[in-house]
């Protein structure tokens, strides 16, 4: 089984995902790709999944450009359906899906705000994907 997680940065939310959806099943494939990925993966994220348990400082941001030619089981997009333009993948995919999450990176306020967002959006993450991962890909396995 190979997932691939889809946002335009690739340093926040699609990391995230990947982060959890590889702690259900370390027999899934997972990857993240970003259309514009940033330089690096955010800090905050870093840490609010560190809080969880899971450890995805050694991630690194990847172009989707790298993953064009594969097949795929899934590839699911992440961004914010009324704020970003989720990227398109062309490749072969068995199953296309969208699971969008507002991006915490955005968060503007107070420092706790901030923070409290960021852990909102992980744990909306988390939610979506072990549904995700119960509902569709484990019964595939």
């Amino acid at each position: 089984m190979k997932v691939l997680i889809l946002c335009t940065g690739n340093s926040c939310r699609s990391q995230m995902a990947q982060g959890f959806l590889q702690s259900f099943d370390n027999n899934i494939k997972v990857f993240s790709a970003g259309t514009e990925p940033a330089s690096k993966i955010n800090e905050n994220a870093v840490v609010v999944m560190n809080e969880v348990g899971i450890d995805i400082s050694d991630h690194k941001p990847q172009s989707v450009e790298k993953y064009i030619g594969e097949e795929w089981d899934y590839v699911i997009t992440v961004c914010d359906d009324a704020k970003e333009t989720c990227p398109v993948f062309v490749g072969k995919v068995s199953h296309r899906l969208h699971i969008g999450f507002e991006d915490p990176s955005k968060a503007i306020g107070s420092d706790a705000f901030i923070w409290n967002e960021f852990r909102r959006v992980r744990d909306a993450i988390k939610n979506q994907f072990y549904e995700l991962y119960i509902k569709q890909i484990k019964p595939l396995l």
